[in-house]
Order: structure tokens, then sequence, then C-alpha cells
């Protein structure tokens, strides 16, 4: 671990809280970076949870099997890692966009197997 002295003004000092500098570190260098680098390796790669249930829906889901999908294992883990960062507050805004991602659909499964539930969901 290397360690760097910072000077900074007493009043910017005493609102920093130390345990979290790291983090806070972290994320600027990512966002940092993130602006210089070129458009090609800036642009998001699609998540594999996607993949995921992009096949899953293509295979025509009788409502049965909708209200029954669940992500696989590694989405899972996944998932959990990152819920796990979240709440340690140590999350990259990398991190932070793919937890958003995740919740997103997560919301978007649950209104298509509450709709499969009630008979409103139009299939085929």
């Amino acid at each position: 671990m290397t360690t760097i002295t910072v000077e900074v003004p007493d009043e910017l000092a005493a609102q920093i809280d130390l345990s979290t500098l790291p983090a806070m570190l972290r994320e600027m260098v990512a966002r940092k970076s993130a602006r210089h680098r070129p458009a090609e390796e800036s642009s998001p790669r699609p998540l594999p949870i996607y993949r995921e249930i992009t096949e899953f829906l293509s295979n025509n889901p009788t409502a049965a099997q909708i209200i029954a999908f669940r992500i696989s294992p590694a989405a899972q883990d996944r998932l959990e890692d990152l819920l796990s960062a979240n709440r340690e507050e140590s999350l990259s805004p990398e991190q932070r966009a793919e937890l958003d991602t995740y919740l997103q659909l997560s919301e978007w499964i649950s209104i298509l197997k509450a709709r499969a539930r009630s008979g409103t969901l139009l299939l085929g």
C-alpha cells in the first residue's frame, strides 16, 4: 500500500470521513479515467444478465415459466456481491451502474410475473 500525504484546508478536512476516503479516491480516479477513454472503450458492454433474460424470453415462455423464472446462480452471486459492497459503501461507479441495472431488471421481471399471475400478460 502506498502512503500519500495531502494538505487540505482545515474546513475541508473537517468534512472528510477518513474511513471513506479510499473509496472516494477510487471513485474519482474511475470517473477521471472513464472520461479519457476512447469512445469504443467507454461504451458499456451488455451485462450477462441481459443475455440471460433475453434468451429466456426469446424461447416464448408460458405464464407458468415466467412465474417460476429465477436468475442463474452466477447472476444471483454477482447481485449479492454488489449488494454487499453497497452496504459497505464501497461500490465503484461502474458497480453502482451494474447494481442499478440488476434492480431495474428485477422490477421489470416482477411486473411480468404479476401480469402472468393475473392472466393479463399477452403471450405469443
